[in-house]
């Protein structure tokens, strides 16, 4: 399997420079990763580094807290597709899966999946902060409103991605949509784990060191 394939090369820090950007944008040029993701802000850079590469562009919407307006992660995805965004990681409204609003979810989730007039969309459940049958309900709801991905966490809450929390992902979403584990996610062994229990996508900022 090529594992580099399986990279989102990632870079979210909210101190990130220029010269980090364009250094992650190398080295995912030279590994042939995915994508390389990081905040909107550094959408059009990206692209521009990357030209002539496979290497995608990828952006996290309604990040890290998934608290904004559903109207408000549409635009903001629809901006970043504009400005040459190819794959959209956004974050659900954790306080209404909580509260099992799972309509919500699935409304929020439709409206970005509109305003990425075609692009991938993975949608962030931050999984340590919900239990099993919530996690089962929102992945139903991204499944129903025609996400491409469901995917574990942000890395910035309490926890990342489990090997059982990836599986439960999978077992509910069927062979047909991805599973995205992110979130300490730091050596090979890792990543194997991750595929193994189901995942087709590795959001990581180790993956230079993990291809090694």
């Amino acid at each position: 399997m090529e594992y580099n394939k399986l990279i989102d090369h990632t870079l979210l820090k909210p101190d990130a420079s220029l010269e980090a950007v364009a250094k992650l944008c190398d080295e995912a040029r030279e590994h042939e990763f995915m994508s390389v993701c990081l905040n909107p802000c550094f959408v059009p850079v990206a692209k521009s580094l990357l030209e002539g590469s496979q290497v995608k562009v990828c952006t996290v919407i309604g990040f890290p807290l998934g608290a904004t307006l559903p109207e408000v992660k549409a635009f903001e995805a629809k901006r970043a597709v504009e400005l040459g965004a190819d794959e959209i990681d956004m974050v659900i409204n954790v306080s209404m899966a909580k509260a099992h609003d799972y309509e919500f979810i699935a409304n929020e989730i439709n409206m970005v999946k509109v305003a990425c007039l075609g692009r991938l969309l993975k949608v962030i459940l931050e999984t340590c902060l919900l239990s099993n049958e919530e996690i089962v309900q929102c992945s139903r709801a991204a499944v129903k409103a025609g996400a491409d991905f469901v995917k574990t966490s942000t890395g910035f809450s309490s926890g990342g991605a489990t090997v059982e929390v990836v599986k439960l992902m999978r077992d509910t979403v069927g062979p047909l949509i991805g599973v995205k584990a992110s979130g300490g996610i730091r050596s090979r062994e890792d990543l194997e784990k991750m595929v193994e229990a189901g995942a087709s996508r590795i959001g990581t900022s180790s993956g230079v060191k993990i291809i090694g």
